[in-house]
């Protein structure tokens, strides 16, 4: 049974940074030069990934997700995955990925009990995705996407963060996809993370297209969105179909629509910090504990520690975000 926070939201989903490294910089996730990597000792090992997942399992953790910076630089990563597939509890196991390595790993990644694959990719062409990504190359990324979708990592899903003036436009060639090539789109709105403390919230809002937004380019240009119980997960996306698409739109709205109320999730950073929330800055350190031989109880202790430490909601209307870390430090 899953634990329930102060709001009596059952807390059953986890999301762990295993590196905060990645061979992209992408323009929301990082500076164009990137970020000081931390030192290899201050980043979980393994076996201590595998010691928080298995005590947070008895707290009602059900579903992990693997993330970065970039997952797959990290050697070793489907030896970690076949750990955890073997936790008694975990029954869904992802990654998310920007996909450029993903075409070598995907069987590997399946083989080792990875059910499923997240894949990041906010533009359709070459160029602008070169941009974006700052180097990306979109081919490999797409090769990426059928090697998963071959190795059986299903549904494989297209995340894709929507912001004005550099991808807004490509909105309903995503959609189009859905009922072309049966693709899964997730639309996510653009966040202000990692932003320095001077900037206001014009300088991110400028750049956010909202949910509704989205919404109505899409049924003004493709056609009318059906609602549809969606491909299977446990995010906080509403997913619409179009008519005759055997893939699905998927849209998730933590600025203009957020979802607190029913948020199930804590995220641990490559570093061992949990966060209770991805837009607040407050965590509870696990890495130091763990590395001074803490016990069982109290790393279980910290873990309800930051479960009863998570926010009604964030405070972006307020104009209130996170400074302390880029998102490729927590892994979103």
């Amino acid at each position: 049974m899953a634990c329930l926070d102060p709001l009596n939201r059952p807390i059953e989903y986890l999301r762990i940074s295993v590196t905060d490294r990645c061979n992209l910089r992408c323009i929301y996730c990082m500076p164009p030069e990137g970020v000081p990597w931390r030192p290899h000792e201050e980043i979980l090992r393994y076996e201590e990934i595998v010691q928080v997942v298995r005590l947070a399992a008895e707290l009602g953790i059900r579903k992990v997700r693997l993330t970065g910076g970039e997952p797959l630089v990290r050697p070793g990563l489907a030896g970690l995955i076949a750990s955890l597939a073997g936790i008694p509890g975990i029954e869904d196991l992802s990654l998310t990925t920007n996909g450029t390595l993903l075409e070598a790993r995907a069987a590997e990644l399946a083989a080792s009990g990875l059910h499923r694959v997240n894949v990041s990719l906010d533009s359709l062409n070459p160029e602008r995705f070169a941009r974006l990504t700052r180097g990306g190359d979109l081919d490999a990324v797409l090769r990426g996407i059928e090697a998963a979708r071959r190795a059986g990592l299903n549904p494989v899903k297209l995340n894709t963060v929507v912001i004005r003036r550099w991808n807004d436009d490509e909105v309903a060639l995503f959609a189009r996809k859905t009922r072309e090539e049966g693709w899964h789109v997730r639309f996510i709105e653009f966040m202000p993370i990692g932003r320095r403390p001077d900037e206001g919230r014009e300088a991110w809002q400028e750049e956010l297209v909202t949910v509704e937004e989205m919404r109505r380019r899409i049924e003004e240009e493709v056609g009318p969105l059906l609602p549809y119980a969606g491909p299977g997960g446990a995010g906080p996306a509403r997913y619409y179909r179009l008519e005759g698409a055997e893939g699905t739109i998927g849209f998730i709205s933590p600025v203009s629509e957020h979802f607190c109320a029913r948020c199930n999730r804590l995220r641990l950073s490559a570093d061992g910090r949990l966060r209770p929330c991805l837009l607040s800055d407050a965590e509870v350190d696990l890495r130091t504990i763990l590395r001074n031989g803490a016990g069982p109880e109290e790393v279980r202790e910290r873990i309800v520690e930051a479960i009863c430490r998570k926010p009604a909601g964030h405070r972006l209307a307020e104009g209130e975000f996170p400074h302390g870390r880029t998102m490729s430090e927590i892994g979103g």
